[in-house]
């Protein structure tokens, strides 16, 4: 149950092996605010590690302190068609539990491929 008093917010975190994004939005779906791994680190290969993202997770947790927001939906997202979402979008739950934020659902958002565009090549296929 929801106490009176408390605000609460969506957390989208896109998670792919290059990058991870953060969007606070409340629950009307307006941004609040937004954090990459880019605004942390200007290192390409650093953006998607988990230590990046428990700063990722420290800059939500000041964002959401601006905004009294301590109650959170987290919903995770990967890559199309990727094994899963990538590695830090577990840290930044990590980190936001353990700074006291009550997370009331965890949902993965992932976009399955069904189909898509037609591959390249004819009827006997492309011919290399």
């Amino acid at each position: 149950m929801v106490k009176e008093g408390e605000d609460i917010a969506i957390l989208n975190i896109y998670a792919s092996f290059n990058n991870t994004i953060t969007t606070i939005t409340d629950l009307a779906g307006n941004t609040i605010g937004r954090i990459s791994g880019g605004q942390i680190t200007k290192h390409d290969r650093m953006r998607a590690n988990p230590t990046i993202a428990m700063f990722i997770a420290k800059r939500v947790q000041d964002i959401c302190k601006d905004y009294r927001i301590n109650t959170i939906y987290v919903r995770m997202k990967g890559k199309t068609g990727a094994r899963g979402v990538g590695p830090g979008a577990h840290a930044i739950v990590r980190t936001l539990t353990k700074e006291g934020f009550k997370i009331l659902s965890i949902a993965e958002t992932t976009a399955v491929p069904r189909g898509g565009p037609k591959k390249k090549g004819g009827r006997r296929g492309r011919r290399v």
